[in-house]
């Protein structure tokens, strides 16, 4: 196996075995990047590595997601169901946060090109993470099913703020939906949810890029594959 590829399965193997823990697999990236001199074609690389998780995601989260997109569409046209149906008030908490979170990702982008390579925005974002998650300790208790059309929103834009490295996307998510009040199995479904918009559209931007590199479409498609496999095997 040739030294890109190499560097693919092992990122690869980072991603898949850090995406479902709130500890940053962008920032676990980054710091493999920064220790081992990995060439980790930054953001373009770190995304396609997230298709592999997405797949995962989707068969940990088969029913729900599908159950969700079902009961979503069919409320378009059927607005009661929105109160009817939780898997339709699923729906609607990861459209209203994937707005913030689309938005914050685009202003960012060319940022966070830059920042992976730096240790000291690397380190602060692990930072925040920490403190994040260190706050639940202080947490009362958590009955809501779902966050109200601001906490979605609210829930969002920490989910836009994760593209930083090191900084947890599910850490945060799931940080803030407790902080409103949603219980700690949804809060991880609803984060889980949430992230699949978020690394499709983030995917959809990054793809053209990633065809134009040369070399670089095997090893991200491999790359992917064994982050799938990771991310997949606790399931």
């Amino acid at each position: 196996m040739s030294g890109p590829y190499l560097d693919a399965a092992l990122l690869g193997l980072i991603q898949g075995l850090t995406e479902f823990l709130p500890i940053s697999s962008d920032g676990h990236l980054a710091l493999a990047g920064l220790l081992f001199g990995m060439n980790n074609a930054g953001l373009t690389l770190s995304v396609m590595l997230h298709v592999g998780t997405l797949l995962a995601t989707l068969i940990l989260l088969r029913r729900q997601a599908f159950v969700a997109l079902g009961d979503g569409l069919r409320a378009v046209v059927r607005p009661r169901l929105f109160r009817e149906s939780s898997a339709a008030r699923d729906a609607g908490v990861v459209i209203l946060a994937s707005l913030p979170t689309a938005a914050i990702g685009l202003v960012l982008r060319d940022a966070v090109e830059r920042w992976t390579e730096s240790p000291l925005v690397v380190g602060l974002g692990f930072l925040l993470t920490s403190i994040a998650l260190v706050s639940t300790r202080f947490l009362r208790t958590r009955t809501a099913e779902q966050p109200n059309p601001l906490g979605a929103l609210l829930i969002g834009a920490a989910q836009g703020l994760a593209v930083l490295p090191g900084v947890s996307r599910s850490g945060l998510t799931i940080t803030t939906a407790l902080w409103l009040g949603v219980r700690p199995d949804r809060a991880f479904e609803l984060s889980m949810l949430m992230s699949l918009p978020a690394v499709l559209g983030a995917t959809l931007l990054e793809a053209p890029k990633a065809w134009r590199a040369v070399g670089l479409v095997g090893p991200a498609a491999f790359g992917a594959a064994v982050a799938s496999v990771a991310g997949d095997s606790p399931t």
